[in-house]
């Protein structure tokens, strides 16, 4: 059985503290996919992350650039936001294996729509809102693969 673990985040705090637990936690090599609708918190959990690597810099949403790496901590980051890419083929042009194999934690944010390239050991952080508890509420569903 594959292990898993499930927080609940009431606000936009404890979503970046899960983060931070999470990255104080990584290893170098590990892979992230993170998946939840537009304006779940993927960037706040990120953001956590990389405050748990001892990350200092702003992280934010790579949406447009699809790649930021941050090199300013314990290990390197790699956050990737495959949100807009619209050919499988566009992973190539940006080296994702360099990425996905790299010594550092990647995280991969929209990952289902690359599904085909992930690799088979990953951890996958599942986030939904559940309105009925709350507006900021968020179940963070961190699975290892």
């Amino acid at each position: 059985m594959k292990a898993e673990t499930v927080y609940e985040s009431n606000r936009p705090e404890d979503t970046f503290a899960i983060g931070e637990k999470l990255g104080r936690a990584a290893a170098s090599g590990q892979l992230f996919t993170l998946t939840g609708d537009l304006g779940v918190g993927k960037t706040v959990l990120t953001q956590g992350i990389a405050k748990g690597l001892d990350i200092e810099e702003a992280v934010n949403s790579p949406t447009f650039t699809i790649l930021q790496v941050y090199e300013s901590g314990r290990m390197p980051l790699y956050h990737l936001d495959v949100y807009r890419i619209g050919d499988i083929s566009e992973m190539d042009e940006i080296g994702y294996e360099d990425f996905f194999y790299g010594q550092g934690l990647c995280i991969i944010e929209w990952a289902e729509l690359v599904e085909e390239l992930l690799p088979e050991r990953r951890t996958e952080i599942l986030m939904e809102k559940d309105l009925e508890k709350g507006f900021d509420y968020r179940r963070i569903t961190v699975r290892e693969v």
